[in-house]
């Protein structure tokens, strides 16, 4: 009886999570839809309520900015738009920390993180993933002497959390796994592991 319970629970967990966190997301954005004049309302123009309208609606909006922006008249837009924020108090500090990490994250040049390393984290004895990120040039000036390195090391099971601090190069195993892998194991507690793969000392040649 307990291998049967077992075996069920292993199909119906991932698919209730899965349902829940999509009528989660739905949810959310089918509110985009009151930003509409209530005559223009999906609801009011079909006489029923058609959940995930408002993902498209979501989609439509974030691909005109985008095709927008694209153009000379839409970069003027966006400049004075982001200096009105940025003149803001308290607005602009949000908006300026919020804007360098989605920059980093979501434009096409950037490289939020580079390499996937093993960093000793929480004591010397213990290893954890952690992400390479870049040094700011001050603390380059200031850990004179040995080459560090900037890391995230993500928490488990939410990798948007975690902790950031330097470490010396020499310190860390670099490993030749992508970062999508590592964070399916970080996202799993190690459940769904990352693909063999040789590690080298970061510091080596």
């Amino acid at each position: 009886m307990k291998k049967y319970l077992l075996t069920g629970l292993l199909v119906w967990v991932p698919l209730g999570i899965t349902l829940w966190v999509l009528n989660l997301i739905i949810g959310t954005l089918d509110q985009t839809l009151g930003l509409l004049p209530s005559h223009w309302r999906p609801d009011a123009l079909l006489g029923v309520h058609i959940p995930g309208l408002g993902v498209i609606l979501t989609a439509l909006v974030v691909l005109i900015t985008g095709l927008l922006v694209r153009n000379v008249f839409g970069q003027r837009l966006l400049r004075y738009w982001d200096g009105l924020l940025r003149r803001i108090p308290f607005v602009n500090a949000i908006y300026n920390s919020v804007k360098q990490v989605s920059d980093t994250l979501l434009s096409e040049s950037g490289n939020a993180f580079g390499k996937v390393l093993l960093v000793r984290y929480p004591h010397a004895e213990a290893w954890s993933l952690a992400f390479q990120t870049s040094v700011p040039g001050e603390v380059t000036r200031v850990l004179e002497g040995d080459e560090y390195v900037g890391v995230f090391v993500p928490t488990t099971p939410s990798p948007v959390n975690g902790f950031y601090f330097y470490v010396r190069k020499s310190e860390t195993i670099e490993l030749d796994i992508s970062v999508d892998a590592a964070f399916k194991a970080i996202i799993s507690m190690g459940v769904v592991t990352t693909p063999d793969a040789a590690p080298r000392i970061a510091g080596a040649n």
